[in-house]
């Protein structure tokens, strides 16, 4: 935002705010529902995985990447620091669900991947989820379907660019979960 933006009282009817301020309240509900929840809970039953969201959060990045990853990545990917994820990999490592590979460009690293069995356990768990959403939105059209999807992947995808510009700036990293 810029200080102009920041200064106004309150966004007039014509400006591009308008349709920004009608999503807040839609994300706001949608994470507190999702937070509050069984969904995940669910999915990690029907995974047969008992982990917290973060190690979950992490063993799906390692299962949707073309390739193995640094703990750095994955960091990046979580949007949290490397100490994190490095519990993590460690708690998944632990149960077997990730392991460590040498890095072929550089011998002195580790490169994590999923275990099989966490590949399975991740799938599953997204299989679950997905399935969800798909029977939420089971009676909208293809089109509106494929417009949330677009759309939403965009917005995704413009706005971390965009809180990535404030990290740049300066501002301190987002607070680990």
């Amino acid at each position: 935002m810029s200080p102009q933006s920041a200064d106004r009282s309150w966004p007039d009817e014509s400006g591009p705010e308008v349709g920004v301020l009608a999503v807040v309240p839609r994300l706001t509900q949608l994470q507190s529902v999702l937070a509050r929840g069984r969904l995940v809970e669910r999915a990690m039953e029907a995974a047969d995985l008992r982990l917290d969201r973060p190690a979950m959060s992490a063993l799906l990045i390692l299962n949707l990447a073309e390739k193995p990853l640094r703990i750095g990545e994955i960091a990046q990917k979580m949007q949290v620091v490397g100490p994190h994820v490095t519990r993590q990999v460690q708690e998944l490592e632990r149960r077997g669900l990730v392991h460590r590979v040498k890095d072929p460009l550089d011998r002195r690293a580790s490169l994590i991947e999923p275990t099989p069995r966490g590949a399975a356990a991740a799938r599953t768990y997204m299989l679950t989820i997905v399935g969800w959403f798909t029977d939420a939105i089971s009676d909208w059209s293809e089109q509106d379907r494929n417009d949330l999807g677009r759309l939403l992947g965009r917005f995704a995808d413009d706005v971390t660019a965009h809180l990535r510009t404030l990290d740049d700036d300066g501002a301190p990293p987002p607070a680990e979960s």
